[in-house]
Order: structure tokens, then sequence, then C-alpha cells
């Protein structure tokens, strides 16, 4: 029981929920763990790894993410969604469209962000929404956050439709915080659907009310969590030094790319996560059960 599932998590439930209902279709004990929270308000693409690809899950962390959202402007939530305790903005003014258009290319790049008040970020030793819970003071520090693109997908006020393109970290309800600021109208995140982690789409989710053999026979093979990694095949004496955690020489004929690699046996197995060393040699960095 070693792969990834692909699940759509349905609003209104944690992401650590929908994992506790895929617990139930793997023998007792087997390892679980999700690829990156949603918040529960959202919805869409949540990659949990099963087994040994647990080891892995930091790989699909790392993937550009998608997703689409529906801001309302004219108001401000202390959830920064609709979650949250709602204060409309006294004569706010709907911001024309090419002012919206504006501000979201101030977003664009490499940015600081601040995560939402109520997050999961860790101030303290506690979770920010822990602490905020209590009515205690909570001040997160800025950081850095990647935004490839937003596209403004529809606007009639106050109802505003983007579609999101980022990296890890990213914080969509910041993002809606921010914009609302900057237009001075303030804005919430009202629907937020998860479209996708790199190859990951909905397409391929397993529904949470599936059977035990439907489930099962939807995993992924574990090898998929590293596919956008360079890779390596070895033959069977240096995939086993590999998998004892000794560096090798790879074949001639093999270039290294510089930064990590996917390493493979003959047989097509996914043995680990290698790089290459001072010496050019291949060093293991992560290494799967055999």
């Amino acid at each position: 029981m070693n792969g990834l599932l692909v699940l759509d998590k349905p609003s209104g439930i944690t992401s650590r929920d929908a994992v506790n209902r895929a617990q139930r279709w793997f023998p007792p004990k087997t390892k679980l763990g999700h690829t990156g929270t949603l918040d529960p308000l959202a919805t869409g693409v949540l990659v949990v790894c099963v087994g040994s690809a647990t080891r892995l899950a930091e790989y699909i962390q790392d993937l550009p993410k998608t997703y689409e959202t529906t801001l309302r402007l004219g108001a401000r939530s202390d959830t920064n969604d609709a979650n949250g305790t709602i204060a409309h903005v006294p004569n706010a003014v709907p911001p024309p469209l090419e002012l919206i258009r504006s501000a979201l290319d101030a977003f664009i790049g490499e940015i600081e962000q601040v995560p939402p008040t109520y997050s999961a970020a860790k101030t303290s030793g506690k979770r920010a929404y822990v602490r905020a819970r209590h009515g205690e003071e909570v001040a997160l520090a800025p950081r850095f956050v990647r935004i490839d693109c937003i596209e403004i997908l529809e606007y009639e006020y106050p109802e505003l439709r983007l579609h999101i393109e980022c990296g890890k970290g990213t914080y969509i309800r910041s993002i809606a915080r921010d914009l609302g600021e900057t237009l001075g109208c303030g804005a919430y995140v009202t629907v937020l659907r998860r479209t996708g982690i790199g190859p990951f789409t909905p397409e391929q989710a397993v529904p949470l009310d599936a059977d035990v053999e439907t489930a099962r026979g939807r995993l992924l093979p574990v090898a998929a969590a590293v596919a956008h990694l360079p890779r390596v095949v070895l033959g069977q004496a240096e995939a086993r030094r590999i998998r004892t955690g000794q560096s090798v020489v790879v074949p001639k004929e093999t270039v290294l790319p510089e930064g990590e690699v996917a390493v493979f046996d003959r047989d097509d197995q996914l043995v680990g996560i290698g790089q290459q060393d001072a010496n050019g040699l291949l060093r293991p960095e992560k290494i799967l059960p055999e």
C-alpha cells in the first residue's frame, strides 16, 4: 500500500478530515499524509501520500499550484474569507476594472506576503489560528512567495473571480486581503477551489465515498511524486549501494544534471533521490524501501 491518491476535498471539512476518511481504505497503521493544507471553505485537489510515498511529500508540496477564487469587494473579514466575521466598508466605491488590473500587477513575481491571522502558520511555537481563537494578539512575519499569474475571469461588483497560478506557501486569502486594502474597499474570499498541483488534477480524484477496491485501484505509483525531476537509471549493483546509503559512480554515458535526480533501477523501481557530490559521484539524499 504505497503510492499517491488524489482527492477532491469538499467544502466544510479540513484537509485532515479528508485524510482521515481516506484512511479506511487501507490496512491499520498505514501511513497517510496530505501535501498542502486547504482551508475548510476551500475545495479541490488534495494529494495524499500513502506508505513509503510519505517520504516524498516535500516534492509535491514544492510543485506549482493553480486556483480559481471569487472575492467579495466592499467588506472585510477577520479570517479573510466568508467563514469569518464580516464588516462592510462604509461608502465603499466600486473600483473600475482597469484599476483592479493595475493593482493585481503588483502581486506578480516574488513578493512578501503576511499569512492570515487565522492560518496554520506558527508564531511563538503555536498555530496562529489557535492563538487568534483564544483572543491573543497575533503578529506574523512576512515571507516570500511566488505568484506567476493572476487572470481576471469575471467582474461584476462586488464579485471578482480570478484564476491564480502560484508557488508553495501562497495564501489566496492574503491576496484578497491585500488587494482590498490596495483598492481601498476591502475584500475577502467567498469561493476557493484548487484546480491543480503540478500534474495532479480533479479528474484524477477518488471520491471520498468510494469503496476500498475503487480507491486502491486509483493509487498512483510512488514515482509520480518526483516525475518532474531528472531521471537516472542504475544497474542492480549500483542501486543496491544507493539503498545502503553509499555513493556510486554513474555509467559513463550518464551525465548528471545539477540538483536532485530521481534514481531508478533496471526494473524501473524508484530507489530514491540522489545528487552529485564534489567528487562527481551520485550521493543518496533520500532512500525508499525496496
